[in-house]
């Protein structure tokens, strides 16, 4: 525990806490002060990807479900190949799969369908993958964040009886200084836990809905393809 503690004073003043503590406590909260703003970070990253998935979805959805025609829809979407995501990338990737083995020739109907699905469901999962990355790290952020900042008032009681023991009278004066600020490193773990485990559990449940949009996309395409392919055969 550092030699010179913050006078013991009717307010809290959490910097000054901060700025007296030992050295490892400090450099816990360091860690948690870094975590949180990673996390942050995260959050609003995350925050601009569900919301341009959620507008993309709905944009093209609309313009698919309203039963334009799909040749039209692709010629628009080809060019534009490396920049799409979401509906429109599952789209593209199973009509042109699906026109290239059409065109090739020799291929029964299943056959081509068979095709067509792998190219969406490669395009599925790359999707889902890229809405995932970042998550993984908020929910270790916000499982650990509580356990670090334990550690830190652990050590920081620890210290604060130890110097305690080596007075003749002790008093509460002498002992709260050290306890207050390692409690602040309990308060700053939940201050970075909290926001992270929110923002997983709700980005999460919106992965999910638009994993399930995804697969109900697929499936309807699949169907339209699939009587292309009969009447084809």
């Amino acid at each position: 525990m550092s030699a010179e503690l913050p006078a013991a004073t009717g307010s809290v003043d959490i910097l000054n806490l901060m700025l007296h503590a030992s050295v490892v406590v400090q450099l816990v909260l360091l860690t948690l002060v870094a975590a949180s703003v990673f996390s942050w970070a995260i959050i609003l990253q995350k925050k601009k990807a569900f919301a341009a998935a959620a507008a993309e979805a709905e944009g093209f959805g609309g313009k698919f479900w309203n039963g334009g025609d799909l040749g039209a829809l692709y010629r628009a979407a080809e060019p534009r190949r490396r920049e799409l995501t979401g509906l429109e990338a599952v789209f593209e990737a199973g009509f042109r799969e699906f026109s290239r083995l059409r065109t090739a020739g020799g291929l029964e109907a299943g056959e081509l369908m068979d095709g067509a699905r792998r190219a969406m469901r490669v395009v599925q999962t790359r999707e889902i993958e890229r809405l995932e990355e970042g998550l993984a790290t908020l929910a270790t952020i916000g499982s650990t964040s509580p356990y670090v900042g334990l550690f830190g008032t652990v050590w920081g009681i620890l210290n604060a009886f130890i110097g305690l023991g080596q007075v003749k009278q002790a008093t509460l004066a002498m002992v709260a200084p050290g306890i207050a600020e390692a409690l602040v490193a309990t308060a700053i773990g939940l201050l970075a836990a909290i926001p992270a485990v929110i923002a997983y559990n709700r980005y999460s449940d919106r992965l999910t809905r638009l994993e399930v949009k995804l697969d109900t996309f697929a499936e309807e395409l699949s169907t339209i393809l699939q009587r292309h392919a009969a009447r084809a055969s």
